[in-house]
């Protein structure tokens, strides 16, 4: 189903998408190709929205900074001093996360119209990043697709080929509470989260990386047994299967009061997790909890990472499942 869902200050129509499939309902936008709801039955039966987002394009507009339920581009997540070096050329971003470049910069792909085609059990999303677009070199020829499983999981893969050397780095933003979304609900630090990361990247007072791996041995980070989320997290997790040809499982992440299960599968080799510490109005610090599936922060400065470096002739594919389970 498709409406009409508003109008941008400079005439744009923004359309909204649902997809529903054995008992899940997603909506998506053509502004931004964000998630606005995902709507999931509790183990009494009882549906909810289970990701933070608006009723409204203005709610979107007057709060861009959290990025609620966005696609996420060129380069999801930091990239330090908003600079750096491709073939020996150094290539400057907008500090919108200063001194960092945060999420594409300014205008990044979250504050975009996407061309929207229907299709079996989905929806695809394209749109033309032309060189030099908020610095990033090369034009970019980008295509995601939101599909339901006949189970009703998530799946959202990622396409783009280039005509220059550049970086890509895409992912999506949403921020999960599964005992429901809707403000005042109750807080997502009690969830119970597992995750298959044997390390993470220790960073610096910038949120940037250091460059080296840890392990989570003995620290806060060890998610691998499942336990409470708790806050105060923004961290990248080295997931242990490292990059793959298909998604693969990687997280799970359990509301025991509503029985709700989220479980993540993913073919990138990290996982940015944030615990929503800086949500405003009508939301609270840890109302939610955000799962990108990722390649590392700062990653084009960061030679030992796995690579984000997109060839000419070569095409960047990325998927991540969101599937929904009750215990």
């Amino acid at each position: 189903m498709t409406e009409l869902f508003g109008t941008l200050p400079d005439g744009t129509e923004v359309h909204r998408f649902t997809l529903e499939r054995a008992g899940v309902r997603v909506r998506v936008l053509s502004y931004g190709g964000i998630v606005q709801s995902v709507e999931v039955p509790d183990r009494e039966g009882r549906t909810a929205d289970v990701v933070l987002g608006f009723d409204s394009l203005e709610g979107y507009l007057d709060c861009p900074a959290p990025y609620f339920g966005a696609l996420v581009g060129r380069y999801a997540n930091r990239i330090a001093g908003a600079r750096f070096t491709l073939d020996g050329r150094t290539y400057r971003l907008a500090a919108n996360n200063a001194p960092n470049s945060l999420h594409g910069g300014e205008r990044g792909f979250d504050k975009r119209v996407w061309a929207v085609a229907e299709q079996a059990d989905g929806i695809r999303l394209s749109r033309v990043s032309p060189d030099g677009e908020e610095g990033f070199p090369g034009r970019l020829e980008v295509s995601v697709t939101y599909t339901l499983d006949a189970d009703g999981t998530l799946r959202i893969g990622y396409e783009a080929v280039t005509d220059a050397p550049t970086v890509v780095n895409l992912t999506n933003h949403s921020y999960w509470n599964l005992g429901g979304a809707e403000p005042g609900t109750g807080s997502a630090a009690g969830h119970e989260l597992s995750l298959a990361a044997g390390a993470y990247t220790p960073v610096d007072g910038d949120l940037i990386p250091t460059g080296v791996e840890e392990s989570v041995e003995g620290t806060r980070f060890d998610f691998r047994a499942a336990r409470k989320v708790g806050t105060g997290y923004d961290h990248n997790l080295v997931l242990d299967k490292g990059v793959t040809a298909g998604a693969e499982p990687v997280a799970e992440l359990h509301d025991p009061a509503s029985g709700r299960v989220l479980t993540v599968a993913t073919t990138e080799p990290g996982m940015q997790l944030y615990t929503g510490d800086h949500l405003p109005a009508p939301f609270t610090a840890g109302d939610a909890v955000a799962l990108e599936t990722q390649h590392y922060p700062d990653s084009p400065n960061r030679p030992a990472f796995p690579s984000t470096r997109l060839e000419p002739g070569r095409t960047y594919r990325s998927e991540t499942a969101y599937g929904f389970a009750l215990r």
